[in-house]
């Protein structure tokens, strides 16, 4: 997935604006209410484990989207909101860093907010587009949604979507993985006042954007890349998507149709 130098230049600019104000922006997000579900998540999230490879390329050193980052893990709970005995049980939820260009202390971190798939997929094919833009000075993090990838409750596929445990794979607990690790990390990273801002592309960006509403005092923005936020509050027709496609295909044969 190759991203045009138009689209790099839009996203350079909407960062440069919400990174101008970081600690407006985060002083004014402590006056937002705090969402209902960040006021029971319990507090003994695991510690964020040490790494367990060296630092890898994401894809062969010959291709030109080749970025380098540590692979760690992050010791999630199962459940962040009730208090049954199953919902005690955690998980080993892969995240990828990338401090290359890092500026240290308060300087911003950027999230990847990780949607169905392995990671390290979806760090090939975006976290190449920051390695080009080193003058933000940017943490990059890539977590992956829980439920997939090496991120599976109990360790294994066919027991994560057991009919008894597939109910906690939903997008406010995967956000509230997102908070927890975010949170943990910052502190462990000595890093506090980093702003920090998610992005997404289609589900992960609609993640990014649920995040920057449930929880503002954690990050200051999100990206949301082909996500379909003004259809979720009917602001659109749902038929606008199959509208643009078969547009496309018609526009090239009628014959397609």
């Amino acid at each position: 997935m190759e991203i045009s130098t138009p689209i790099i230049t839009t996203l350079s600019l909407l960062l440069f604006s919400l990174l101008q104000f970081p600690f407006s922006l985060s002083t004014s997000a402590k006056n937002f209410p705090t969402h209902h579900y960040l006021t029971t998540i319990r507090p003994e999230h695991g510690r964020v484990e040490n790494s367990t490879s060296a630092s890898t390329a994401s894809s062969s050193s010959s291709s030109k989207n080749a970025v380098r980052y540590e692979k760690r893990y992050f010791t999630q709970h199962l459940d962040h909101f009730n208090f049954e005995p199953q919902g005690f049980a955690s998980f080993q939820q892969k995240f990828l860093v990338n401090d290359r260009h890092w500026g240290g202390a308060s300087a911003p971190i950027f999230v990847y907010a990780g949607n169905e798939g392995r990671i390290e997929w979806f760090a090939e094919n975006t976290g190449f587009m920051w390695e080009r833009a080193p003058e933000f000075r940017a943490l990059l993090v890539f977590i992956e949604h829980r439920y997939y990838g090496e991120s599976l409750p109990y360790g294994s596929k066919d027991v994560a979507y057991n009919k008894s445990l597939v109910g906690y794979l939903t997008t406010t607990q995967a956000l509230a993985d997102y908070a927890a690790l975010i949170l943990d990390l910052k502190n462990n990273l000595s890093s506090q006042s980093s702003p920090v801002v998610l992005f997404g592309g289609s589900y992960g960006g609609m993640l990014a954007a649920w995040f920057r509403l449930k929880y503002p005092h954690v990050a200051i923005g999100a990206l949301a890349s082909s996500a379909p936020i003004l259809q979720f509050d009917g602001l659109c027709s749902p038929y606008s998507f199959y509208d643009i496609v078969t547009r496309d295909f018609k526009s090239e044969s009628e014959k397609l149709l």
